[in-house]
């Protein structure tokens, strides 16, 4: 009985000190991580970042603009220079926080859009940097990843990216068509033909 006792009191204290050490590494990573962070000189979080885009409607492809708001970096987004801060940088998109300047046009775009699609209150992504001129960001919308080319520039401190994403890579067309039904009549231009675009333009600017 003796022995049993000494055995198990051999491996509760062999799990305890596993989970000890583990938790010590863990939190030394998380402080050197933090440090890091502290002493970076370029952070996303404290720069001022514009997230604009332009849809379009009508036959002749006229341009509607908006924003999202609201930002969090999830991972990375600091670094010695901007592109480093940029470069693996982890991000989600709170939906709600969709601006155009119009109340009734972002409850149609959030409802009718994103709210047709899978798990799609938050969009989220990693850029990438490739060289001194173009990146990539991978996005996840409706459940899906999808690798979404950039071109930016570096310029008195302002990172500046312009891309062009397809909805139809995330497999949106059912949301898109819902969009396009419940803005039928504002969407149909002079040639009586009701049409929302699939490609919207991003322009997405970080002041450091």
């Amino acid at each position: 009985m003796l022995v049993k006792f000494f055995k198990l009191f051999l491996i509760l204290l062999t799990i305890s000190l596993g989970a000890s050490f583990t938790s010590c590494k863990s939190g030394k990573k998380e402080t050197i991580v933090s440090d890091a962070k502290q002493n970076a000189t370029f952070s996303i979080e404290k720069a001022a970042s514009e997230i604009n885009f332009t849809a379009y409607k009508f036959t002749e492809k006229k341009g509607v603009g908006g924003q999202f708001r609201h930002v969090d970096v999830t991972s990375g987004g600091f670094g010695n220079t901007i592109k480093e801060a940029i470069h693996n940088a982890e991000f989600s998109i709170p939906v709600k926080s969709l601006f155009t300047k119009d109340s009734s046009r972002d409850y149609k775009i959030q409802k009718f859009f994103f709210g047709v699609m899978s798990d799609t209150k938050l969009l989220s992504g990693k850029l990438m940097i490739e060289n001194d001129s173009i990146g990539a960001a991978v996005i996840k919308m409706n459940g899906i990843s999808e690798k979404v080319p950039f071109k930016y520039t570096i310029t008195d401190n302002t990172f500046a990216m312009n891309a062009t994403m397809d909805v139809t890579n995330w497999d949106a067309l059912d949301a898109l068509a819902s969009l396009n039904k419940v803005c039928e009549i504002l969407h149909t231009g002079a040639d009586g033909i009701s049409k929302t675009w699939s490609d919207v333009a991003l322009n997405i600017s970080t002041k450091f």
